[in-house]
């Protein structure tokens, strides 16, 4: 384990890296839905564009995407969700605006922050 920046600590869980025990915990829990039939098709962070790579005379700029912590279908609903393990101190500007831009562009997805 080393700590971080917010003082997490990166932990190994089954050859997964995460960046925090908080996280590490939320994908227990998730592991334990998905076994009990409630959730499927778990995934550890998918990736999700934001805005494409733009072009002009003068430059390049990469595209921006944004990496959740996790996503699954909801076997009740069927929804897709898509969920954030976050802290007050982990809600930074840069985070704050991906989130705004991924809710405006993926709206089939039921976004959730875990605190």
């Amino acid at each position: 384990m080393s700590y971080r920046k917010y003082k997490n600590k990166k932990v190994v869980v089954d050859g997964h890296k995460f960046d925090s025990i908080k996280e590490s915990h939320r994908y227990g829990e998730l592991k334990l839905l998905e076994r009990a039939g409630k959730i499927k098709n778990l995934q550890l962070q998918p990736k999700f564009e934001l805005i494409p790579t733009i072009r002009t005379d003068k430059e390049t700029l990469p595209k921006i995407s944004y990496i959740a912590d996790f996503m699954y279908q909801d076997c009740e609903s069927g929804k897709m969700i898509v969920e954030e393990v976050k802290s007050v101190a982990t809600k930074t500007r840069v985070y704050l605006l991906k989130k705004r831009l991924f809710l405006q562009k993926y709206t089939d997805y039921d976004f959730r922050e875990i605190m």
